[in-house]
């Protein structure tokens, strides 16, 4: 497997309402809406793509290497 490859994992997490809201609202601010009114943004692709940064940015990696983050 190359140094930098991924994949994409489909699983359930648990995270709170707030973080969800944030992601829905924010995603909306950010695409804007049309002159109807509507947002063209898919928000639940949006949460795998904010979290998958996420865990990109802040090192996940080392995390999983971590074997005390398994007890």
């Amino acid at each position: 497997m190359e140094k930098n490859s991924t994949l994409i994992i489909n699983t359930n997490i648990e995270i709170t309402t707030e973080s969800l809201q944030s992601i829905v609202e924010n995603s909306k601010k950010a695409a804007g809406c049309d002159k109807n009114g509507r947002y063209k943004v898919d928000t639940a692709d949006k949460v795998s793509e904010i979290i998958s940064r996420f865990l990109l940015k802040e090192n996940f990696l080392d995390f999983t290497k971590d074997i005390s983050n398994y007890k």
